[in-house]
């Protein structure tokens, strides 16, 4: 075959891959799978598992008979191996929620082919531009196409484009049954988004001798570290007196709730840290005269630095303690997740097999600290080695969300270089 057939083939091929991406996105993303925080169910939401039966049904056409959903939401499948030789059991995971902090109901995708550069107006009428300087990937993405929200939701890439990802490659796999692989197990999890994605993770049942999360970032951005992570309730006890009769009697936590958090150290924000900077962020609060409460997250790469962040919290408290000394103020702290990158470094393997495959991909790979967390970094803590892989999207969690499909094309390409890579590595 001639060189220009050759190259036709591949463009051909790539353009196929982009559309099966894209419409397996637009698919997923139509279900609205907001998970929700302090919900006493598992998963937090019905409609996850909506979805989560979708892909079992999806996957069982796609001839894997095993693929089901369990009880607690979990989707896992097995794609057999087509080669003899013994080798690694690769997992691939991806999560089925999307953030409780912004709508995912009725989602209107936004599909841009071919982007020109500049500024994307989402939505003229509520003022919501993607603008091309607070996105500086988006000077990377000219030609490709792009996918946003309407600007009244957020557009669900995090983490559908890791599922579309996954589901993508399973579809290519079954159309061509010649690549080498070993045996890979699939998972989709519900509840990431609030901390629970693999409280009833079975990592028996699951088998794999290591996995990766399919899950945000930019393209070439993989992942090995995250933050370490704790959670932080203040709660004020204050007393309620009818404020015409209140003086010397009224104890207002809302009031002595309100000092402490205007104690809270402004150059340790998410709004003013980056990089490996550690920060103490206030999420939710609420509250009355008598009685108030608010939920911190402390994040620090270094986990040692989560008890700086408890003993700061400590002092402030301490210190407005003694401004409303009948005030009662309590402090507790939970364990969210802890930095990966410990573990991982014991197994290197599992680093190189994906900065190789990358590379394979036609990527310029690096590896970047998530300043956040993944399932991987609770899998990894559980015995299982899991980094992080990008999806080509960006701005999560927002209504200017958005999503590269060619990124995401080379996403799919990395994963099929993987599980190559681990048949000639083992």
């Amino acid at each position: 075959m001639s060189e220009f057939l050759m190259d036709y083939e591949k463009k051909t091929e790539v353009i196929y891959m982009k559309q099966k991406i894209l419409e397996n996105f637009l698919r997923y993303i139509a279900i609205n799978t907001q998970s929700k925080e302090d919900a006493e169910t598992f998963p937090s939401t019905r409609s996850q598992r909506d979805l989560a039966q979708l892909l079992v049904d999806e996957l069982q056409e796609l001839g894997i008979d095993d693929a089901l959903v369990d009880e607690y939401g979990y989707v896992m499948a097995t794609i057999p191996a087509t080669v003899t030789e013994d080798v690694p059991v690769i997992g691939l995971i991806a999560h089925l929620d999307t953030s409780p902090e912004v709508s995912g109901e009725n989602i209107n995708a936004q599909v841009i082919k071919e982007y020109k550069g500049g500024d994307i107006v989402v939505n003229k009428k509520l003022n919501v531009v993607i603008t091309e300087s607070e996105n500086k990937e988006l000077k990377k993405c000219i030609g490709h196409t792009l996918v946003t929200s309407d600007g009244t939701t957020l557009l669900g890439a995090d983490d559908k484009a890791g599922v579309a990802a996954i589901m993508t490659l399973v579809q290519e796999l079954h159309e061509n049954p010649h690549v080498p692989h070993g045996t890979i197990r699939i998972a989709f999890t519900p509840d990431e988004e609030v901390g629970r994605g693999t409280d009833h993770f079975d990592l028996k049942k699951f088998g794999a001798d290591y996995a990766y999360t399919i899950d945000g970032g930019f393209p070439g951005e993989l992942n090995m570290e995250t933050f370490s992570a704790n959670s932080a309730d203040i709660i004020v006890e204050g007393r309620n007196i009818h404020p015409g009769a209140a003086k010397d009697r009224m104890i207002n936590s809302i009031r002595v709730m309100g000092e402490i958090v205007a104690k809270l150290p402004p150059d340790m924000a998410p709004e003013t840290t980056d990089g490996y900077e550690p920060f103490i962020h206030p999420m939710h609060m609420h509250g009355s005269v008598d009685n108030s409460i608010i939920r911190l997250i402390l994040r620090d790469f270094k986990t040692e630095g989560l008890d700086i962040q408890k003993k700061m919290l400590e002092d402030i408290i301490s210190e407005v303690q003694k401004k409303y000394p009948k005030a009662t103020i309590s402090l507790e702290i939970s364990e969210s997740y802890r930095n990966m990158r410990e573990e991982l470094e014991k197994h290197p393997h599992v680093t190189e097999n994906l900065l190789e495959a990358a590379k394979r991909a036609g990527m310029e790979p690096f590896w970047k600290p998530i300043r956040g967390g993944t399932d991987g970094s609770r899998l990894t803590a559980m015995g299982l080695p899991t980094p992080n892989i990008f999806t080509g999207s960006c701005n999560h969690h927002s209504v200017t969300e958005w999503l590269s499909v060619d990124a995401l094309e080379k996403v799919v390409a990395t994963l099929i270089e993987v599980i190559q890579i681990n048949c000639e590595r083992s």
